[in-house]
């Protein structure tokens, strides 16, 4: 049994086109399957805690299909990085410091059409930028438009016009 994984998967990064593409399909599977385990935040949400684990995954499931690194060992930890990220944002959804300590929390920068110089730089959002995500939200308005502006926890410059 054991010759057979061997023959089909092979070892080491010395890969024959078939045995690379036994691994590719595989990691494929068990990739969607983790995705699907890790739940829909880490592909909705896009704050830096979900960013993590897309990137992790990614880095290291590609070692498994290049042979860069052991295939099973390289499954065992890819398993064990969706089941991290699931508990984190379990205990994020049961304690609200934690949450706040993963994700952050959102900054107001602009309110009554004031802008508010230190969260700005809290926020590291120049003045430009805000002026952009105006102009996307509520058109061609200017900041003496705004009833508020939030840099929110996933990057996103969310404004409220003035009525």
């Amino acid at each position: 049994m054991f010759e057979i994984i061997q023959l089909v998967f092979g070892e080491g990064s010395d890969l024959a086109v078939w045995q690379m593409s036994a691994r590719a399909a595989v990691v494929f599977a068990l990739a969607l399957a983790l995705i699907r385990a890790s739940g829909r935040r880490s592909f909705g949400q896009h704050t830096p805690f979900d960013a993590c684990i897309t990137v992790l995954l990614g880095a290291v499931l590609s070692r498994a299909v290049v042979g860069a690194s052991p295939f099973l060992a390289t499954m065992a930890a890819s398993t064990v990085l969706v089941f991290v990220h699931r508990a984190v944002a379990l205990a994020s959804t049961r304690w609200a410091r934690f949450d706040d300590l993963v994700n952050g929390r959102e900054i107001e920068v602009v309110r009554d059409g004031q802008v508010d110089p230190a969260a700005m730089r809290r926020a590291l959002l120049s003045q430009s930028n805000l002026e952009e995500a105006i102009r996307q939200s509520i058109g061609d308005k200017k900041v003496s438009d705004v009833a508020r502006a939030t840099l929110e926890r996933d990057g996103k410059v969310t404004v409220l016009a003035k009525d």
